[in-house]
């Protein structure tokens, strides 16, 4: 006779009744102070669904002893929904930051209607978790539906909940999207036919993606099946963070001291202080000079074409966070590192690094770094969190902002633009400094990858990132995180609104391109995607440039 474990009471939903789950961080640091803003949202969400007719049902409850209600782990959120009638219309409310897996693998066998809202809110960004778990819905094929709103009281918000109360989906206009055909005219330009010599290139050498430890923060979406990354040429080299750790005790300490003494010499600013616990101290940023060393190394052993960090579990409770060696690292002014015999690791290029181990990420960042490089353009890319964005004089300008570092020559100043901060302990109880500035303006292309069964697909978009006035960015940098670096930017032809119906991460890839440049630049990477196998959507006015 078999035995299996007792299961609990079903939860099961009546007529005109709505089942609402919310999910958060494994961090409790974080999910403590997040509980308030959900319970503002959640009751703002009883109160619309009552003035359309329904009801609405908390799925779980409030939990005394943790100081929340949110579900914080995989194991959690498949109990949970072991319970739920399958057919049960469910709300995943999220107001913070979340990490995908705790229930996208439940929603996957669930058969009613989803909808994913968030609230658009830079301090408390559930949009950020929102376009997170989209992704990673996408990515395994569940049907679900998307609804954000800054107060749950605008009209997108309220048409949007009636049609998924009525139809069971809210639909969004994609129109921005493009898709571009794998033989299109781009392919024999000029500009065109360079990118295609760059895909082949890759194709035939591989470009290894390096990361140390895999899908950072839940992000299922960041995690790309082996297949995908294989048919592309652009194959994982899986590293083990404790082998980082070994690699860095190698690193003596005078190489630490002249490594940090570079930068200061350049002018970055440091926020020192004495208390490790709560301030930046010297010996943390040493910690993470000798870590950019370490994955230099890798990076010469392996042939790696970008190399990742997953640092959010494990690592952040073993050193400092890798934050300042990320965006140092991926800077083509940098520390002259030495390999084992004493030559100079990539000397005068950055090295791309994949920042949260996001292969979705990892992809552009690799191919336009090859791209660029082999154009004889600056070449430092960055992955950036779609975190928030408000309008100032009546243009919207997105808030896209690093959980940490970019590279320096995406700051205004470079080097001496750079402040670093500790990294709030809430995250990283071992410290480490972020590179935290105002992103210079400009123009670049950004682009994301995700994938659905082993297609990979990317958006590519481009832009223009602008230098706000002093008051007007240090109010932005006081409604997010302050110690993060900050860009602010227009996407040609795509709005707020859209960006969020239709990307596929909370991530995108950032490169800065000359303007009398950008064009041939989309055309080649266009057409070094398409040569690669990539299916390409073309965002916005970007299509113009090809």
């Amino acid at each position: 006779m078999l035995k299996l474990p007792e299961q609990e009471s079903a939860i099961t939903v009546g007529d005109k009744e709505i089942l609402v789950v919310t999910n958060a961080d494994l961090r409790e640091s974080a999910n403590v102070p997040c509980w308030p803003i959900y319970q503002d949202y959640s009751e703002r969400l009883e109160k619309e669904l009552a003035a359309q007719g329904f009801k609405m049902k908390r799925a779980h409850a409030y939990d005394e002893s943790r100081g929340h209600g949110f579900i914080s782990s995989q194991k959690e959120g498949s109990a949970l929904f072991s319970r739920i009638d399958p057919d049960a219309p469910v709300i995943v409310l999220l107001t913070a930051w979340q990490y995908s897996h705790h229930i996208a693998p439940s929603l996957l066998s669930h058969r009613g209607p989803i909808l994913l809202l968030a609230n658009f809110d830079g301090t408390w960004p559930g949009l950020v978790g929102m376009l997170c778990m989209a992704g990673s819905l996408t990515s395994l094929e569940v049907d679900y539906s998307r609804l954000w709103s800054e107060g749950f009281d605008d009209d997108l918000f309220k048409s949007g909940l009636a049609s998924w109360l009525k139809e069971g989906k809210v639909d969004h206009d994609l129109g921005y999207l493009n898709d571009v055909p794998a033989d299109h005219p781009v392919l024999k330009s000029e500009a065109g036919q360079d990118g295609a010599k760059v895909g082949n290139y890759i194709l035939r050498n591989k470009a290894i993606l390096g990361l140390f430890d895999t899908m950072c923060m839940g992000m299922m979406n960041g995690y790309f099946p082996i297949k995908a990354l294989s048919d592309i040429g652009m194959p994982l080299e899986g590293l083990s963070q404790s082998a980082l750790l070994v690699e860095m005790d190698l690193v003596p300490q005078d190489m630490r001291e002249e490594c940090l003494k570079f930068y200061e010499d350049r002018g970055m600013q440091f926020q020192w202080g004495k208390d490790g616990a709560t301030e930046l101290t010297r010996e943390q940023v040493l910690e993470q000079c000798a870590m950019m060393i370490a994955m230099a190394r890798f990076t010469k052993r392996f042939g790696l074409a970008a190399v990742g960090v997953q640092y959010q579990q494990g690592l952040k409770d073993c050193c400092a966070a890798s934050d300042f060696a990320e965006g140092a690292i991926g800077n083509a002014e940098r520390f002259p590192i030495p390999d084992e015999d004493g030559a100079i690791i990539c000397e005068g290029k950055p090295i791309p690094c994949v920042n949260e181990v996001d292969m979705g990420t990892a992809i552009p960042q690799a191919m336009l770094f090859r791209l660029l490089d082999a154009m004889d353009l600056p070449s430092e890319t960055t992955l950036h969190d779609v975190r928030w964005g408000s309008e100032f004089e009546g243009t919207f300008y997105w808030d896209f902002e690093i959980s940490g570092a970019v590279p320096f020559a995406h700051l205004k100043g470079g080097i001496a633009g750079a402040t670093g901060y500790r990294q709030p302990a809430m995250f990283f109880p071992k410290g480490g400094s972020t590179i935290a500035g105002q992103g210079k303006a400009g123009r670049f292309i950004w682009a994301r990858a995700h994938y659905v069964g082993t297609d990979v697909i990317m958006h590519i978009g481009s832009g223009t990132a602008v230098e706000l006035p002093e008051a007007e960015f240090e109010r932005r940098r006081k409604a997010t995180t302050y110690e993060w670096p900050l860009l602010n930017a227009v996407l040609d032809g795509v709005g707020r609104d859209d960006l969020m119906a239709g990307h596929q991460s909370n991530h995108l890839t950032i490169a800065y391109v000359p303007e009398d440049k950008l064009q041939n630049v989309m055309q080649a990477f266009v057409a070094q995607a398409l040569t690669q196998g990539i299916k390409v959507k073309i965002a916005g006015t970007a299509k113009d440039l090809l």
